[in-house]
């Protein structure tokens, strides 16, 4: 069974950042240093969390009493490092620290800054220190609770590391170590008996701090209640990375990569780890693991770890990077703008196999010659937009009845014919046989010649793109959709209509260009979901499959479905995701940061880390004004929807029948009518 954490407004920001990673020179991680592994050894707590390889986003993923922990928001990250209860991560970039309590892997943002961002960081007991890349200066907390404390030496940092009550480090200038933290005592007892020796690196346990000196030997200074400090046989570049606990440490031998072990009762000589080569290695407060050289996975082994899981046994994570990744800047905490492209083309789809006159007794068809009269031969005035299957006009038929024709692209760069045919073909197999109030309904079709047109139902107050984007609504605020209510009330419409083709079309439908250019109000306001150019029929089961490419708009594609060519239900899921994420912050999908038009930044990425540190107020749309009493816990509801239906990964977004769940139990607190609609258990993550 997997865990997930609880209801919290919160999720994962989205971005697909390079695929592989090169090793920064950190060579030594115990149990208050930086890596890509960190431990948790609290109590009846042995947790185990690592940064995952191999995959689009460095996430972060752990090991807790036997089964997998899934860490949100779902982004990259740099280095991990693990206390006493809690352990910490810095965003890729080094732009914000968070941190997680293990009890319920709720977030909390420590530290944010994109001027001065973090390059490493140090958990002890229950303090987290940093530091400032570019100054080198040192800053540290107390706890998850974020309290700030000044260590006595603030500047010319190049590494630290954190013990129990404590925080050394070596200073740039001279290679000297210094240390600092509530427990003053040892601090100054430690860096006494470091005196003025030039060190490399250092590394903290317990008690106790460890590491290479200038000439390559290992240093070990502090208690030796247990043995920690009784280094083997000590030659010059003899070791090359070391992992303190609480009473122990252990090193890797420069040789071959395999670990010795010195200190706590000898409970850490284990044969588990014979002739294993190790990457790296972590220390806990009664426990060490290793990151294995031949297949990246874990091992852990010490008397804490026997009642955690079996010694000897790797952990059932994912394969973890075997070193930091190298960042050029704090932009890449953001999705990279040209990770997710839209297809050159329309791909691929599933056929019905039956021409479009077969659904003539399900559409009326009309002469070419009706819709140029409908749309005064098509003039520029009538154009109310386009698709993906082309250009849609405006249009009154000689009955009477106002209607939206959408006609093929025509001219020098007129689609190919084939391309053409078959977004033709799929909207009409598709809205023929859909009947549903939240989706707009499919009047009829003409097909002469080169001519293919479609022609919808009028829908009287467009998209919703251009009420929440036009320069008209930017600038003057006038749009009805203005209101939290009306907006949860759009979402809902549209969560509806997806529901029905996911849920209640045989077979499923998948839309694969949900966005909200997409979704049109009617003349009340109720919201449909359109275009089904790039339509396709989905598995009967919860199977994916895998279409020729992917296809989609920028900003709106789901990640996995661009990266892995992986299309599920929940690929319209991410879509509808960032929809919601527009209506709460008025922000495109994809928008130029500042006045003058700065990078491109994803809806996504802007709205993530605000809402996930509890500061959703910083990025509502101003022109809606804040939730009035009854309706901010809606609007923290929609909110923490969107951030679970962009995860990255699929199986980590909600269904749609959740989201329509959600989304009624929001507008009822928006309308403060709770009691009118049943209550609903609020969705998190499926297994």
């Amino acid at each position: 069974m997997t865990i997930y954490p609880p209801p919290s407004f919160f999720s994962a920001a989205i971005s697909l950042s390079l695929l592989f990673c090169l090793s920064l020179p950190r060579p030594l991680h115990g149990l208050g240093s930086a890596s890509t592994l960190a431990t948790v050894s609290s109590p009846a707590t042995a947790t185990v969390c690592g940064i995952v390889a191999g995959e689009p986003n460095r996430r972060i993923e752990c090991f807790k009493h036997g089964q997998r922990v899934f860490i949100t928001p779902n982004v990259s990250y740099d280095v991990v490092s693990g206390g006493q209860s809690f352990f910490c991560g810095i965003r890729s970039g080094g732009c914000s620290l968070l941190c997680w309590d293990v009890a319920t892997f709720t977030p909390k943002r420590v530290y944010f800054s994109e001027s001065a961002p973090l390059r490493e960081i140090s958990v002890g007991g229950d303090q987290v220190c940093g530091v400032v890349n570019g100054t080198n200066r040192v800053k540290c907390w107390r706890g998850m609770k974020g309290s700030p404390q000044t260590p006595t030496w603030v500047d010319g940092f190049r590494s630290i590391s954190s013990g129990f009550g404590f925080s050394c480090g070596i200073l740039v200038n001279n290679s000297t170590v210094r240390c600092w933290g509530s427990n003053s005592s040892l601090a100054a007892e430690i860096e006494s008996r470091f005196l003025d020796i030039p060190m490399d690196s250092i590394v903290a346990g317990g008690m106790h701090v460890c590491g290479l000196n200038s000439t390559g030997f290992l240093v070990c200074k502090g208690s030796n209640s247990s043995g920690q400090l009784n280094v083997p046989v000590n030659e010059p570049y003899g070791f090359k990375k070391l992992a303190l606990g609480l009473d122990h440490s252990c090193a890797l031998r420069q040789s071959n990569g395999s670990v010795v072990c010195w200190g706590g009762g000898g409970g850490y000589s284990s044969n588990v780890t014979q002739d294993i080569e190790f990457e790296t290695l972590v220390g806990a407060l009664n426990f060490t693991c290793g990151l294995i050289t031949s297949n990246l996975s874990i091992i852990c082994w010490g008397p804490g770890w026997l009642d955690h899981g079996s010694l000897g046994v790797n952990l059932p994570l994912p394969k973890i990077l075997p070193g930091p990744c190298v960042q050029s800047d704090c932009a890449q905490c953001s999705i990279f703008p040209d990770s997710q492209r839209q297809g050159s083309r329309i791909m691929g789809r599933q056929r019905s196999g039956t021409s479009s006159t077969k659904h003539a007794d399900r559409a009326e068809e009309f002469s070419f010659q009706e819709l140029v009269a409908a749309t005064n031969n098509f003039s520029w005035e009538n154009k109310i937009g386009s698709g993906s299957f082309g250009v849609v006009y405006k249009g009154k038929l000689s009955d009477g009845r106002e209607v939206a024709i959408k006609r093929s692209e025509t001219g020098p760069r007129t689609k190919k014919l084939q391309e053409k045919e078959s977004a033709f073909e799929s909207e009409l197999a598709f809205l023929s046989r859909l009947h549903h109030k939240h989706l707009v309904r499919l009047v009829g079709y003409c097909e002469e010649r080169d001519e293919r047109l479609l022609v919808y139902e009028y829908m009287k107050h467009g998209a919703l793109y251009d009420h929440l984007h036009s320069k008209n609504n930017i600038e003057k605020h006038n749009s009805v959709i203005n209101s939290w209510n009306i907006r949860i009330r759009i979402a809902l419409d549209a969560a509806r209509g997806i529901e029905y083709l996911h849920s209640y079309a045989v077979p499923p439908i998948i839309h694969r260009d949900i966005k909200s250019s997409n979704i049109l109000l009617d003349a009340n306001w109720t919201a449909r979901v359109s275009d089904f150019g790039l339509s396709m029929m989905g598995p009967e089961s919860d199977r994916d499959f895998r279409p020729s490419n992917a296809a989609g708009t920028i900003g709106y594609i789901d990640p996995e479905y661009y990266g892995l060519n992986v299309l599920t239900a929940k690929s319209d899921v991410y879509g509808f995701g960032v929809v919601l994420l527009e209506l709460l912050t008025g922000k495109k999908a994809i928008f130029k940061s500042g006045n003058e038009g700065g990078e491109p930044v994803s809806v996504v990425d802007f709205a993530c880390p605000a809402i996930m540190a509890g500061e959703l107020g910083k990025i509502l749309d101003p022109r809606v004004g804040p939730p009035e009493s009854n309706e901010s816990e809606a609007v923290e509801l929609v909110a923490y929807t969107a951030l679970h239906s962009v995860n990255l990964e699929g199986k980590d977004r909600p269904t749609m029948t959740d989201i329509v769940a959600n989304l009624e139990r929001a507008l009822a607190l928006c309308v403060d009518s709770q009691d009118n609609i049943p209550s609903t258990e609020i969705f998190i993550a499926s297994d």
